[in-house]
């Protein structure tokens, strides 16, 4: 949807492997606190899925902003606020009818006005903030848990209770979200939202 040919990209990702094949010429750097990208190298940013796990995001997108040559694009994109809202909300009923208490056991995520706000604050040009919700249904919920946590989405909050939930708190959970969130077929429906930050 970019008008424009970029011969000079790097791509700050978990995911290497799958990069490394879509964009062969791409350098390819972790997401470390600090990227290892050299100011004014690259007419292309790409911040892929790992945005949201960043300490100071800001940070990151300011260290993908000073890679940049001028005139260079940014592009992140990474799951938003509404991502597993349904998951939050079964966990959430779930332990406080079974334990009378409540821990924050999915990972929060920056809503859309908040976000764009943050690539003015990092320096970008033209910013830009969209968001595209994705419809995906499972068995169950422990069949969307399972996958979650195959992406490396895990519950990482340091408030969290660390101590192990119980069968029937998770049993309830699975009751509440097949209720509000039924698909098809006995499936339930998940969603996930992701956020694409330009500039």
């Amino acid at each position: 949807m970019v008008n424009r040919t970029f011969t000079k990209p790097a791509i700050v990702t978990g995911f290497p492997d799958f990069w490394a094949e879509k964009i062969p010429n791409a350098l390819i750097v972790p997401e470390s606190e600090v990227l290892d990208l050299k100011p004014q190298a690259h007419d292309l940013v790409i911040h892929a899925l790992s945005l949201n796990w960043a300490n100071d995001p800001v940070g990151q997108m300011v260290q993908c902003q000073r890679a940049l040559v001028p005139d260079g694009f940014f592009i992140a994109a990474l799951f938003g606020g509404q991502t597993l809202a349904g998951l939050r909300t079964a966990l959430a009923e779930a332990e406080s009818q079974i334990t009378g208490g409540l821990s924050p056991r999915v990972l929060p995520m920056g809503e859309i006005r908040d976000l764009g706000g943050l690539l003015q604050r990092a320096g970008f040009a033209l910013p830009v903030a969209d968001s595209s919700m994705r419809n995906v249904t499972y068995a169950d919920m422990f069949a969307l848990m399972r996958d979650v946590r195959a992406m490396g989405e895990g519950n990482a909050l340091a408030s969290r209770n660390h101590a192990p939930a119980s069968r029937r708190m998770f049993e309830r959970a699975a009751e509440i979200y097949a209720a509000q969130n039924p698909a098809e077929d006995g499936r339930v429906l998940a969603q996930f939202e992701l956020m694409f930050l330009s500039g």
